[in-house]
């Protein structure tokens, strides 16, 4: 039914109150701005006016849903990110405060030694909380003969950088990693780290997450989704993907449909979700504000409550 019409036979329903369909039709052109409306009559009725209201307000409603672009992927996914987004601003995270973006040092360091800090917080951040990667990071700058830099790496031995770096996870592989990744941005890159997706995910011990992250915060490009073990899990949790096997799955399934201007807020957003509500092993529903919505499929209460 056309919702001219559909308005037209509700307004008709009301009783005693009689409101005629050029109403309708004049309520609507002024909200889709169609026509330029002269001044109305004085409405002398309390209820025509409350039933005036309504009809305006519903045309509004489906004016504004028709001239947007039509939401894309799963149902109801908005929904479920705002009210994560509503939660993080009220809960503090480690990735707040110690993700990787966060550690390098920021003042008397050049855009170089910056971008190569970060390239090495990203590299020690795999299967490691951000917690314990700050004091890695920390142990880097403050042990190393004039700072965290290429020229200090290089002037390391491999299993003194693996003492340095100990309480990470896989340390030891990670020294070598990053060893001969410090080798490569010496000899290709003039100490620098590379500027392209395919080239980033050539050096040795980085992954595209690391690679799509050290876009967004070392050279601001955004190419892609930097996705991590709880955006993995909280994407396939609340059906955002299907059958992903692997972050990497999960990353090309979300830029299916996740709106371009969310591709790095996305990370820090349900990794810290994931940090202090959602937590793997005991998420605590009742203090997640989805509970109450019954749009998560992980959600502890909606299960006893079956």
């Amino acid at each position: 039914m056309r919702r001219s019409a559909r308005l037209a036979k509700r307004v008709r329903t009301v009783s005693p109150v009689r409101i005629e369909y050029d109403d309708v039709k004049r309520i609507k052109q002024e909200n889709t701005g169609q026509v330029e409306i002269k001044q109305e009559n004085e409405i002398t009725v309390d209820t025509e006016h409350h039933v005036k209201q309504e009809v305006k307000e519903e045309i509004k409603q489906e004016v504004k849903q028709e001239d947007s672009p039509p939401d894309v992927g799963p149902p109801n996914w908005r929904i479920v990110y705002n009210h994560v987004k509503e939660m993080r601003k009220r809960v503090e995270a480690p990735v707040d405060t110690m993700g990787c973006e966060r550690l390098p040092q920021k003042i008397n360091v050049s855009p170089k030694v910056f971008r190569y800090q970060l390239l090495i917080a990203l590299m020690l951040s795999s299967q490691t909380k951000d917690t314990t990667n700050a004091i890695a990071m920390a142990n880097l700058r403050e042990n190393l003969p004039g700072g965290l830099n290429v020229d200090s790496i290089l002037a390391t031995d491999e299993k003194t950088l693996d003492k340095l770096i100990f309480p990470v996870g896989f340390h030891s592989r990670k020294a070598g990693y990053i060893k001969k990744t410090t080798q490569i941005l010496r000899d290709n890159y003039d100490d620098d780290v590379p500027a392209t997706i395919e080239e980033m995910v050539a050096l040795p011990g980085v992954g595209p997450k690391m690679a799509h992250l050290l876009m967004h915060r070392a050279w601001n490009k955004v190419e892609g989704i930097g996705v991590d073990v709880h955006v993995h899990r909280l994407a396939g949790l609340w059906k955002w993907t299907k059958n992903a096997k692997t972050p990497e799955h999960t990353r090309m399934q979300l830029e299916e449909w996740l709106p371009r201007d969310l591709w790095v807020e996305i990370n820090p957003t349900l990794v810290g979700f994931g940090q202090t509500i959602c937590i793997p092993a005991r998420p605590r529903c009742d203090e997640c504000t989805l509970s109450r919505t019954g749009l998560c499929p992980g959600d502890k209460n909606k299960r006893k409550k079956n």
